[in-house]
């Protein structure tokens, strides 16, 4: 419940996808000084487990978890590398089992009633609306929400600058996922000023909304 609240204080959960875990350090000083030390860096490349632990390393004070975990070995590894918390694209019954068995936050990603019912054999507060905008957006999280009342979503996949404070507007709506402050361009260009100044006008962005 802790992990939770401390995401819900941030708002938003940059999602990183890194190449090279030599990008890792120098994103999560970009993060930090932006006023956002929170990531989820995805399993997308080979990079993540490495990434994952020099920051941990580094930066203990730092949230930082993994996401994109499609399989109980990602788990285990993730776990390892001192992720705190799993997100996965879709409800994955082993990785689900996994986490709650070593104690550790998942965020499955959901999109249908059906995967919700199987979100409640596991009594799990939150899902991951994925991906957002692709499978309409708010206007879906709040018609899954009559049924569901228990449950709150973070959302991720299309949201920007341009939208998140529509997201963060219905209680239902812990944070939203996002790499527009983090894009692959920005980290391959080692451009982590510029990474500084987007996650310092996202987390004002987000401040004025809870004002």
């Amino acid at each position: 419940m802790e992990l939770l609240k401390q995401i819900e204080q941030h708002k938003i959960v940059p999602v990183i996808k890194l190449d090279s875990s030599e990008n890792a350090l120098p994103l999560a000083e970009a993060l930090i000084h932006g006023g956002l030390p929170v990531a989820e860096i995805t399993f997308r490349t080979d990079a993540a487990e490495a990434s994952i632990k020099a920051i941990r390393r580094k930066y203990p004070e730092m949230l930082v978890g993994a996401g994109t975990i499609t399989s109980r070995e990602q788990a285990e590894r993730a776990q390892n590398a001192g992720a705190a918390f799993l997100v996965s694209p879709g409800f994955h019954r082993a990785v689900t089992e996994f986490a709650i068995e070593q104690h550790i936050p998942i965020f499955p990603g959901v999109c249908t009633p059906t995967e919700l019912m199987m979100l409640l054999e596991y009594q799990l507060p939150v899902a991951k609306f994925f991906p957002a905008e692709q499978y309409g957006g708010l206007k879906t999280i709040k018609a899954l929400s009559a049924p569901f009342s228990n449950i709150r979503f973070m959302p991720t996949g299309g949201i920007h600058a341009g939208n998140i404070l529509e997201y963060l507007s219905f209680d239902k709506i812990i944070a939203c996922g996002g790499s527009w402050m983090v894009k692959g361009s920005l980290i391959s260009e080692h451009q982590f000023d510029k990474i500084t100044e987007l996650t310092k006008e996202a987390v004002s962005l987000v401040k004025k909304e809870v004002s």
